[in-house]
């Protein structure tokens, strides 16, 4: 069986918002590298409605909705499409666990390739992360922390869908484009690499973040 990759992922957006902060659009999506974005229309309260994964054992990804896809992927351009804002393609998705040991388990036993378990906690408190290859796509999967499990109702709870992290050229640049939708642009907590958060004053359904290339030093 081929790697996993990533097909589509489906947002709770129009796309006309996309467009105004400078995605390049059609008429219910668009492309990043090679995943296609989905825009099903605003659904209060949601996000990430779900993904089209190729190459995969099982749709079961503890409570993360999965359909399967047949689509072949897209061969690699000869040179990465840019959008006029400056991104490139999708370089994370980032998911919640409330049960972190579960939700590696069902996605490993679906044949997602587990890279790393990162037992630092982040900014925001969470005590763990792991990451899973799926293409050129890496989904970050965050263990709550303890005070939000027990918050929303414990541990039972499937795993959610979260957020996009979006690769630019110049992540300066990038950030004018989006201005003033943008926080400053700071240390990501990947070494050599920088970071910027798109703020709710967007407009959009799924929290976006910026990431710089690799090369680009804070």
């Amino acid at each position: 069986m081929p790697a996993p990759t990533i097909d589509e992922i489906k947002l709770a957006d129009a796309p006309a918002r996309w467009g105004e902060l400078g995605f390049s659009v059609d008429e219910n999506g668009c492309q990043l590298g090679s995943v296609r974005l989905r825009f099903e229309g605003a659904q209060d309260g949601a996000g990430i409605l779900g993904w089209s994964l190729r190459g995969i054992a099982s749709t079961e990804l503890d409570g993360l909705f999965t359909t399967l896809s047949e689509r072949p992927a897209l061969p690699p351009p000869a040179a990465v499409p840019v959008h006029p804002n400056g991104v490139l393609a999708i370089d994370h998705v980032v998911a919640f666990s409330p049960d972190f040991d579960r939700s590696v388990a069902a996605l490993q036993a679906a044949g997602l390739d587990l890279r790393r378990v990162r037992e630092q906690p982040t900014p925001a408190g969470a005590p763990r992360q792991a990451f899973f290859r799926l293409g050129e796509v890496i989904l970050e999967v965050v263990q709550q922390p303890q005070e939000v499990i027990e918050r929303l109702g414990g541990a039972d709870r499937p795993a959610r869908f979260w957020g996009l992290a979006l690769l630019v050229e110049d992540i300066e640049r990038s950030a004018q484009a989006l201005a003033p939708h943008v926080s400053e642009v700071r240390a990501a907590v990947q070494p050599g690499r920088q970071i910027a958060t798109v703020r709710r004053s967007a407009g959009l359904a799924v929290p976006l973040a910026l990431i710089s290339r690799r090369e680009e030093r804070s």
